[in-house]
């Protein structure tokens, strides 16, 4: 069986936890100041509107829902076939070739730095001057896209 036939089309959906963890956050901060703000009076609450601070935290709770549901619906995720990488979203779809890439360099996984999110991966086109970067943390199952990047990398230098 070819390596083509075998390789298939691989999706890796952008990660939203950061979305959802922060719009969270801001929301159950502005929950717990409204209720430290307030007022319970004979067995009433009474909300002290004129607070800038409520205003300043509502204001960041609309802008991260916001956010969150803008990138819900930008439907972003990349896709990695035997030929080509592919940086999809609702509005569209950029392929690049595996023949347009100069060069993928993986950033080294080191000892010292335990957090994933400082990995790069640098793709160099040949149409480019800027080398793209992508941030594998950002992706759902960054370990199986790493691996991808390596085949696609060990594939181009086998072809130069």
């Amino acid at each position: 069986m070819s390596p083509e036939k075998q390789y298939t089309r691989e999706k890796f959906k952008y990660n939203m936890s950061f979305y959802y963890q922060s719009t969270i956050i801001y929301f159950v901060v502005f929950a717990l100041y409204l209720l430290i703000r307030g007022e319970f009076v004979e067995e009433t609450f009474t909300l002290l509107t004129k607070d800038p601070i409520i205003y300043l935290l509502g204001i960041i709770v609309i802008i991260s829902l916001i956010s969150l549901l803008y990138n819900l619906y930008k439907n972003k995720y990349l896709e990695i076939s035997f030929d080509t990488v592919s940086l999809v979203t609702r509005f569209g779809e950029k392929k690049i070739p595996l023949n347009q890439i100069e060069r993928i360099k993986l950033s080294k996984k080191r000892e010292r730095l335990q957090n994933r999110a400082f990995r790069f991966i640098r793709i160099k086109l040949k149409n480019r001057r800027r080398s793209m970067i992508i941030r594998p943390y950002d992706y759902e199952n960054e370990d199986l896209l790493i691996k991808r990047f390596e085949e696609l990398k060990v594939r181009l230098e086998s072809n130069v």
